[in-house]
């Protein structure tokens, strides 16, 4: 008489054949969390490096940006039908109209991530913020900083946003580095030395209880 424990020998074989697959695949996967960023080209939206923005948010597959606008104003994004990965913004100021513009803009930035708790920016890169933002629309890149700075005479603001940041990286410290990057190729592209604004208002300093919190929120959050 044929045992009946012989018979499941096959399927039970068949149904672990995936599951070892799929172990193997996910040992195979690159730690997003370990990589150092670089700046190196390819560049994504011509301020963000590829390497980069991999690193930072554990994005695999091709990558383009669809750029709007012009060198004075506009918006670089990475395509996606729900929530671009990546989102990039420029201002330039121009005349006086400009200047009270891009002032009405970096105001209402930091007035958005205050109410979040946000983090200022060094000195170094501007006045500016980087923040985690959970209310609305606004949640679809809730990775986002911000800065206004000196670059050739006139001032000029970009714009991060990010959709996700890859589980266990810090996200402040990955934002700030790629706004560092980001203003470093925005002086090459359009030859000028990026400096710190001369004035600060607007962006407010935060209590160690509160930098804490902004840091609980922006570490460690899967996209």
């Amino acid at each position: 008489m044929r045992s009946p424990y012989l018979s499941a020998i096959p399927t039970a074989i068949i149904l672990l054949l995936p599951a070892c697959s799929a172990e193997k695949s996910m040992v195979a996967t690159p730690n997003s969390a370990r990589q150092t960023i670089t700046d190196a080209p390819p560049y994504v939206c011509k301020l963000v490096p590829e390497q980069a923005f991999r690193a930072i948010t554990g994005t695999v597959g091709p990558i383009s940006g669809e750029t709007v606008g012009s060198e004075a104003s506009g918006e670089c994004r990475t395509p996606d039908p729900m929530r671009p990965p990546l989102q990039v913004n420029w201002l330039r100021a121009e005349g006086k109209t400009g200047q009270e513009h891009i002032d009405y803009v970096m105001d209402g930035r930091l007035s958005i991530y205050t109410r979040h708790n946000g983090v200022t920016i060094p000195a170094d890169l501007g006045n500016g913020m980087v923040a985690y933002l959970t209310s609305g629309l606004l949640a679809q890149q809730p990775y986002r900083i911000s800065a206004k700075f000196r670059c050739g005479g006139k001032d000029r603001m970009l714009d991060i946003y990010l959709a996700k940041v890859a589980k266990g990286r810090d996200a402040i410290q990955d934002l700030i580095v790629l706004m560092r990057i980001a203003q470093s190729r925005y002086g090459e592209l359009y030859d000028c030395t990026p400096q710190g604004t001369q004035g600060t208002q607007g962006a407010q300093s935060h209590s160690p209880q509160a930098t804490a919190t902004a840091t609980q929120q922006l570490t460690g959050k899967p996209g």
